[in-house]
C-alpha cells in the first residue's frame, strides 16, 4: 500500500481512513499528508496521528509532487475549487480516489487535468467510522487493476468492500450510502414497540440495536440467505410468525425498496 499518501479534506471520514490505515501495521502509513483550511481540526488530527508522522496544512503545496495516492474527502460542491490549487503540485500523476457523491470520474478526470489521470470513485457509509463500513469502488476510465486493488485495501481498513461499475454508484448510494438511516429508523421503532410493551428505554433500545448488530452479522458470517435465516427464527404457530405477519400487513418489504428507489432516484439527480 502506498506510503505516501494525502486527503484533500480533514473530515469525519479522512478520520476514519486514517484510523483505519495506522491499525493495520502493514499499510506503511508514514509521511500522510492532510489538506485542511480549519485550524482546530489541522490542530486535532496532528495531535491524534502524531506518531504517525500526520502533516496538516491549510492548502496545498509541493509536498503533493511526491504523493503517489490522493484521496478527495471534501463536500462535492466544492471539490472543483479544493481541487483547483493542487493541481500545480500533481506532477507524479497519483492515483486519485473520490469519495464525493455524486461527481463522475470523468468529471474529476477533467478537474485534475494532465495526460489520462487515474481515478477511482468510492461510496463509503457512516460505520466506517467504527471500522463497520461498506463501500462500493468503480474505476474511471484510466485506472487499471492496480489501482482498483490499491483503493480496495484502503477502505477495507474500515469495512467490506465491492467493485462495481460506475452506472451502479448511485443504486449504491441509496442502498448502504443511505441504508444506514433506515437502519436506524428501524432500530428507533424496534425499541420503540419495546417501550410500548413495558421495557425501560435504555434497555429496549440496547437489545434493539444489539439484535440488530448481530443479525447482520449471522447472515455476513453464515452466507445464508436471509429467508433462510428468517424461517429457522419462525416457529408454526409462534410469536415470530405473528410479528412478521404485521410487518408484511404494513408493507416492510414494499417501503424499503421504495426508499432505496427513491433515494436512487435523487442520487441521479445530485449527480
Amino acid at each position: 500500500m502506498s506510503k505516501r499518501i494525502a486527503f484533500l479534506g480533514g473530515g469525519n471520514m479522512a478520520e476514519a481512513l486514517l484510523m483505519g490505515l495506522a491499525a493495520q501495521p502493514e499499510s506503511g502509513l508514514r509521511g500522510a499528508l492532510v489538506i485542511e483550511p480549519v485550524e482546530a481540526r489541522r490542530a486535532e488530527l496532528i495531535e491524534r496521528f502524531k506518531e504517525f508522522e500526520l502533516r496538516a496544512v491549510a492548502k496545498a503545496d509541493a509536498f503533493l509532487n511526491e504523493v503517489d495516492l490522493l484521496i478527495l474527502a471534501v463536500k462535492p460542491q466544492i471539490m472543483e475549487r479544493a481541487l483547483a490549487p493542487c493541481r500545480e503540485h500533481l506532477s507524479g500523476a497519483p492515483l486519485v480516489v473520490s469519495i464525493a457523491a455524486g461527481i463522475k470520474t470523468s468529471t474529476l478526470e477533467a478537474m485534475i487535468g494532465g495526460e489520462a489521470p487515474k481515478v477511482v470513485r468510492a461510496m463509503p457509509n457512516t460505520p466506517a467510522l467504527v471500522g463497520e463500513g461498506a463501500t462500493a469502488i468503480a474505476a474511471g476510465q484510466h485506472a487499471l487493476a492496480e489501482d482498483l486493488d490499491r483503493a480496495e485495501s484502503i477502505f477495507q481498513s474500515v469495512g467490506r468492500v465491492v467493485r462495481v461499475t460506475e452506472d451502479l454508484l448511485d443504486a449504491v448510494t441509496g442502498l448502504s450510502g443511505s441504508g444506514p438511516a433506515y437502519v436506524f429508523q428501524f432500530i428507533e421503532a424496534l425499541a420503540d414497540g419495546g417501550v410500548k410493551n413495558g421495557l425501560p428505554r435504555a434497555e429496549a433500545l440496547a437489545l434493539a440495536a444489539q439484535t440488530v448488530k448481530g443479525a447482520a452479522s449471522l447472515l455476513l458470517e453464515t452466507g445464508e440467505h436471509p429467508g433462510v435465516l428468517k424461517d429457522r427464527v419462525t416457529s408454526p404457530g409462534g410469536t415470530t410468525i405473528a410479528g412478521i405477519a404485521a410487518l408484511e400487513r404494513g408493507g416492510l418489504r414494499g417501503t424499503v425498496i421504495d426508499a432505496v428507489t427513491e433515494a436512487t432516484k435523487r442520487s441521479k439527480e445530485l449527480g
